[in-house]
């Protein structure tokens, strides 16, 4: 019996709904601060539908768009979450530049940080000034290693997709 579209979603089912892994939801909640669960008894997490549908635009911009976390958190801070809602139910990117109000030529340009070239590019651009044996990164270092297990989670995602098709 499915569910009124009013009702909470628990992780599983916001997570079957967007076809992802719950882990992948539980990461977004500490790298998108808008995405704030209903936590009840145990730690165990409801999703309003407004939680489902915010998740929905953040799928589509990292997964279908190429987004990387620190361009859809750009357009979460300049264009808000219900700019984040519309994108995902319509496919449509319009950014609004902030200041001038002029519509950029390629939104992608205007968000997508930029693209890593090869794996070796990934390691090094991760952390460029880590030395073998050390044991702590700056936050920076950290964020760069963050960035690149989400590409790699992203083609992981991909060829899974290529195989099942």
């Amino acid at each position: 019996m499915d569910k009124s579209p009013d009702a909470f979603r628990t992780i599983s089912e916001a997570a079957d709904e967007l076809d992802l892994p719950q882990h992948v939801l539980r990461f977004w909640e500490t790298r998108f601060n808008q995405i704030k669960p209903l936590k009840r008894g145990g730690g165990r997490r409801y999703y309003r539908p407004d939680d489902v549908q915010l998740l929905k635009g953040i799928r589509y911009l990292l997964y279908d768009q190429g987004f990387t976390i620190k361009g859809v958190q750009r357009i979460l801070k300049e264009q808000g979450a219900r700019h984040v809602v519309a994108i995902g139910e319509t496919g449509s990117i319009q950014p609004v530049a902030p200041q001038t109000g002029a519509v950029p030529e390629s939104a992608l340009e205007y968000y997508a940080e930029p693209a890593l070239s090869s794996s070796n590019d990934i390691a090094v651009e991760a952390a460029p000034h880590v030395q073998a044996g050390s044991r702590s990164l700056d936050a920076d270092q950290m964020q760069r290693l963050q960035d690149a297990l989400d590409l790699l989670e992203r083609c992981r995602l991909t060829l899974d997709k290529a195989r099942n098709a």
